[in-house]
């Protein structure tokens, strides 16, 4: 079932933890609403930030993918100002052999090589395109100001 299935990969994320990312239930009453914490990775300008992503599963899971939402704000030409994720993994390319586990390291992917030519933003994709340096310190900014606790 599909809570087994979550309780499963709680526990293996548990025993197993990401290097830069964690993932759980919100509270023990819902298993379908969870958040993930995700630290941006070095060398790029979400160093040092870290995101807050909500996960809901919908009751088909894992046939069907979660709904996955940056609600920190981040600078990305995939993920537009909802939070919203360009991310082949959680549309198309879902398959039930996925578990939350690559949808974390997918999500560290895509902060560590942004994809303007495939964007869910256009104008973040544009700048990054004509001027990535300049959209880059923007970014670094934008983890300054809402990702970084300090």
């Amino acid at each position: 079932t599909m809570a087994k299935r979550l309780a499963k990969e709680k526990k293996q994320l548990e025993d197993d933890p990401l290097d830069n990312a964690t993932a759980g239930p919100d509270d023990d009453s819902n298993i379908l609403q969870w958040t993930a914490m995700i630290m941006g990775p070095e060398d790029t300008p979400y160093d040092g930030g870290v995101f807050n992503v909500s996960m809901t599963f919908p009751p088909e899971y894992p046939f069907k993918p979660p709904k996955v939402q940056f609600t920190t704000k981040i600078y990305h030409p995939n993920i537009d100002k909802l939070g919203r994720i360009c991310l082949d993994v959680l549309k198309d390319k879902w398959s039930p052999a996925l578990q939350i586990r690559t949808v974390l390291l997918s999500i560290q992917a895509l902060l560590s090589s942004p994809e303007p030519d495939d964007p869910l933003d256009t104008t973040v994709a544009d700048h990054f395109k004509q001027n990535k340096k300049d959209a880059e310190n923007i970014a670094r900014q934008w983890n300054q100001l809402y990702a970084t606790s300090s």
